[in-house]
């Protein structure tokens, strides 16, 4: 479906924004192995965690929902039973990714699979470590979903992750407490540690001494009261349109600022973005606080080798903002963007010439040039949620109406995307 997006004079006001992505997903799936009830407050309210519950659901969970808010009925580590049919994670890889490590360790046999998109994405980084703590798996082609897991009792390992990723480290974390005595997991780079926080909080027994995370298994996981902080990803959107549109005043509140996701306000903050942060509390382990954001003329700057880790998520709109800069955006060293929803590098390399914006695209990257204009053009979401939300932040910033199609995409992460967007937007007149 094609979505009009007429250009802004400045963004205003005050959001709040659904569930932090990365945390519900883990929230749920721990709590449906725990020992009685979790209440997840702010779930994340796109299908990608909707996948999760469904898979759950499947495998005997039972999980009510009202609005944002989730009750899960935990049935302990060895209460899952065996789904009827294949698992659907739709177009989540977190769901797919994260819930193998559970499915390794049970004592049938899962299929499970999910789109298109999600079936091009290769899976070799949990079959790998899976195999090796026990289970037995096959891929179409070796290496695509569906999978097929039969599973076993699981042994720990001490695994080095060979490239940085929150969702194979949670994979081998979630096999590990399963399995009898210690499971190590050595990463390249520090990534996202949503995870560990939220083992932590259920009563696991982790340690997480700088890039190494020690799990002892077979853990009791207590049921839990919980909320989910709002996704900083999904505030980078709103964030660099704040930045972009002159006047522009904006306050998100309630943000998760869990310090391996806040790179992205360090980097605003080091190329001159007026960001401040206010009221930060601790809830169930994880930083969360307001964000108050103004217009600003950035400098510009280079994502590249660990920086990369940490703003995966974010460089389709920083990407976007990088136009605008007075010195542009280089990307580096982000190799990994090709196997996202899409070849993430060749569609934002697409979208920005289609608005007539000078960028080079390389191998593993992007070079922006920057102090460019965004022309009106007629854009394409490709499937991937985080390309239609950057663009459409582009196309907020340009000299007439563009059209984004496919722009139902974004309702994998964010279904109230365009909604929050025209409320907050000031169009321009003339």
């Amino acid at each position: 479906m094609p979505q009009r997006i007429p250009p802004a004079r400045s963004v205003s006001g005050t959001i709040t924004l659904p569930g932090d992505k990365s945390i519900s997903h883990r929230y749920a799936i721990i709590a449906s192995i725990a020992e009685g009830d979790s209440r997840i407050r702010n779930y994340a309210t796109g299908a990608d965690c909707h996948s999760t519950l469904h898979a759950l659901r499947a495998l005997g969970v039972a999980v009510e929902e009202s609005g944002a808010n989730v009750v899960i009925h935990g049935r302990g580590l060895d209460g899952l039973e065996e789904p009827a049919c294949e698992l659907d994670a739709g177009n989540s890889g977190s769901t797919i990714r994260m819930l193998s490590g559970i499915l390794a360790a049970q004592t049938f046999v899962t299929r499970i699979g999910g789109d298109e998109s999600l079936s091009r994405r290769p899976m070799e980084r949990i079959m790998r470590p899976l195999c090796q703590m026990g289970a037995s798996i096959s891929a179409r082609d070796g290496r695509f979903p569906p999978l097929k897991i039969r599973g076993s009792r699981l042994r720990p390992i001490d695994y080095t992750l060979p490239v940085p990723s929150a969702q194979v480290k949670s994979c081998v974390l979630f096999a590990g407490l399963y399995a009898e005595g210690e499971t190590v997991v050595r990463q390249p780079v520090v990534s996202r540690d949503h995870t560990e926080i939220a083992l932590r909080e259920f009563g696991a027994d982790l340690q997480a001494e700088g890039k190494i995370i020690r799990l002892r298994g077979r853990p009791t996981l207590r049921g839990r009261e919980l909320q989910a902080p709002s996704d900083l990803s999904s505030a980078a959107f709103f964030i660099v349109a704040a930045l972009l549109l002159p006047g522009s005043q904006l306050t998100i509140r309630g943000v998760g600022l869990n310090p391996t996701r806040a790179a992205l306000l360090d980097f605003l903050a080091s190329m001159g973005a007026r960001i401040r942060i206010l009221e930060v509390t601790n809830r169930n382990g994880e930083l969360v606080g307001d964000l108050r954001v103004e217009s600003s003329q950035v400098r510009g700057g280079v994502i590249e080798k660990e920086t990369v880790a940490a703003l995966i998520d974010e460089i389709p709109v920083l990407a976007v903002l990088g136009a605008a800069t007075e010195e542009g955006i280089t990307i580096r060293d982000a190799g990994e963007l090709r196997i996202k929803e899409t070849d993430r590098i060749a569609t934002i390399a697409e979208n920005l010439r289609r608005m007539g914006v000078e960028v080079q695209e390389s191998a593993d990257g992007l070079a922006v040039a920057g102090r460019q204009r965004f022309r009106a053009a007629a854009l394409d979401s490709f499937g991937d949620h985080r390309i239609a939300m950057a663009f459409a932040i582009a196309a907020l910033c340009s000299d007439g109406e563009s059209v984004i199609g496919g722009s139902e995409a974004a309702s994998v992460s964010f279904p109230q995307f365009y909604d929050t967007l025209a409320r907050i937007a000031e169009l321009r007149t003339s």
